[in-house]
């Protein structure tokens, strides 16, 4: 007797929903409307006999059941996409294309990457960096991390985190004869640039109530790595972005010698085209991803 399956279609859809616990959140993941992903899993839930979700207030919780499911399903899925790399042929596979900032994917993604290659070591990653914005069709990558307020229209964001921004130098410096107690003290100190956030500084200034302070001189650097490297040298003082410096202030290599933080409205967002989350080797990716972001959020 034919096993009786479920509606195949809808269960990448309540994946989504169950792991993102919200149907405009899995409808922007896969490219579609909530109307649309409401409707997969109201026939997901009737062929089942059985609610997944409870529904109140425009939010959703799993039920007891919809967990279970959810384990399942996930698991399955999972096993789809590893069984169908595997059985590809060797010639037609194709790397998972990412692009990302330099300081980012050093910083950020590479310390991350042996979690993802341990359970998928099925998919080979192509990284790519950069320095400057990517345009995903013309440069033809799967998805991107770029730096925005999550719209780019014909695409869906991921967000992975905000952008806060604060000085930042050696624990030497604080021990030096200039003063390093308030904002205006940094006069006496040079200012150590990343070309590719040539505004940090002024913008950091002017909010800090030191707007006197000429936020254009100092040193300058190509990104944002060799800028926290030469703060860690002594070499004057950087702006770090919180997320892309946290080892070396959990260590003490850098320390913040001011209590105030700017929070800019951006922030680093993985970009991929819409519908493109149904793909295996990006949906893999999608799950890892999010997986990695959210102890923090």
């Amino acid at each position: 007797m034919a096993k009786r399956l479920p509606p195949l279609t809808s269960l990448p859809v309540f994946e989504a929903a169950a792991r993102r616990m919200s149907f405009l959140h899995a409808a922007n993941e896969l490219g579609v409307t909530p109307g649309a992903v409401s409707r997969q899993i109201q026939g997901l839930e009737s062929h089942l006999g059985t609610a997944l979700f409870t529904r109140a207030n425009r939010s959703i919780e799993l039920t007891a059941a919809g967990r279970a499911y959810a384990q399942e399903i996930q698991a399955a899925l999972e096993r789809i996409s590893s069984a169908t790399e595997r059985a590809r042929a060797p010639g037609r596979r194709r790397p998972l294309s990412i692009c990302a900032y330099q300081s980012f994917a050093i910083r950020w993604l590479i310390p991350r990457w042996r979690s993802f290659h341990d359970q998928h070591p099925e998919i080979d990653v192509q990284l790519a960096t950069t320095l400057e914005p990517v345009d995903l069709v013309r440069d033809g990558f799967d998805a991107a991390v770029m730096v925005g307020e999550g719209k780019w229209p014909g695409f869906a964001a991921m967000k992975l985190c905000p952008i806060t921004v604060f000085p930042v130098c050696s624990p030497k410096r604080l021990k030096g004869r200039a003063p390093l107690q308030e904002p205006r003290d940094l006069v006496h100190h040079p200012l150590i640039h990343a070309t590719s956030r040539p505004d940090d500084w002024p913008r950091w200034l002017d909010e800090a109530g030191a707007g006197d302070v000429d936020g254009r001189r100092g040193v300058r650097f190509e990104n944002q790595t060799l800028a926290y490297q030469a703060a860690i040298d002594d070499v004057g003082i950087a702006l770090g972005i919180q997320e892309l410096i946290a080892d070396e202030l959990t260590q003490g290599r850098l320390v913040q010698p001011f209590k105030y933080v700017r929070q800019t409205r951006s922030s680093f967002y993985l970009v991929y085209p819409k519908g493109d989350a149904a793909h295996p080797q990006l949906a893999a990716f999608l799950r890892w991803i999010e997986g990695e972001i959210l102890p923090a959020t």
